[in-house]
């Protein structure tokens, strides 16, 4: 398999740690990793009390607070902490495909914060190796889960999209377009559930 890169690896952590997190809380958990151009299918799904849920992650690096890891251009994924929400809008700019946000499946959205500072070639060599080396040398910065239910989220957005900025993200050989929402309208509008840092409890 070709190692992963840029935002694919990105949420290829996330999920990662996300998982563990799961199933240190007393959930049967199970990552998936989406195909090419796939934007419907859940990343996550766990069982909690005989409840199943899907799960779609978005791992937004928009989170870091050091100046010098900030300005350093090797870290891809430890960007100047912003206000927003990215959602995606369009998957594919050339084929017009509807984003995830329309077409998941998923129950909830993770909306995930993640910080890391190394550089992107030590953070591919460690998704290939096991949990205890993964957890143990993964340099997470800052990191902030917040938890959004996909129908509500969905039913405000497919209302409200059109007033926020768009903004192309380049993913693989093509670019994809997001819309740019302020956490505060986001959370005056729908329920937001601000579980906090879960790296260090799926850590230990």
């Amino acid at each position: 398999m070709d190692r992963l890169g840029g935002s694919a690896l990105h949420h290829a952590v996330a999920c990662r740690i996300l998982g563990r997190h799961l199933a240190r809380n007393g959930a049967t958990a199970a990552v998936r990793v989406p195909e090419a151009g796939e934007t419907g299918r859940a990343d996550l799904t766990f069982t909690r009390g005989g409840r199943a849920r899907a799960v779609k992650v978005k791992a937004d690096p928009y989170f870091g607070t050091d100046p010098g890891k900030i300005a350093d251009r090797r870290l891809t994924f430890y960007r100047r902490e912003g206000s927003d929400y990215a959602f995606e809008a369009i998957s594919h700019s050339v084929t017009r495909q509807p984003g995830w946000i329309f077409n998941s499946e998923a129950d909830d959205l993770y909306y995930y914060f993640l910080a890391l500072g190394q550089p992107e070639r030590e953070v591919a060599a460690l998704v290939a190796e096991p949990d205890d080396v993964f957890f143990g040398e993964l340099a997470v910065d800052r990191d902030d889960l917040h938890v959004i239910r996909m129908a509500p989220l969905r039913q405000w957005f497919e209302a409200s999209f059109e007033q926020y900025t768009p903004r192309p993200v380049l993913v693989g050989d093509h670019s994809a377009w997001y819309r740019i929402v302020p956490r505060a309208v986001l959370a005056a509008a729908v329920p937001v559930t601000v579980t906090g840092s879960v790296f260090r409890a799926a850590d230990g």
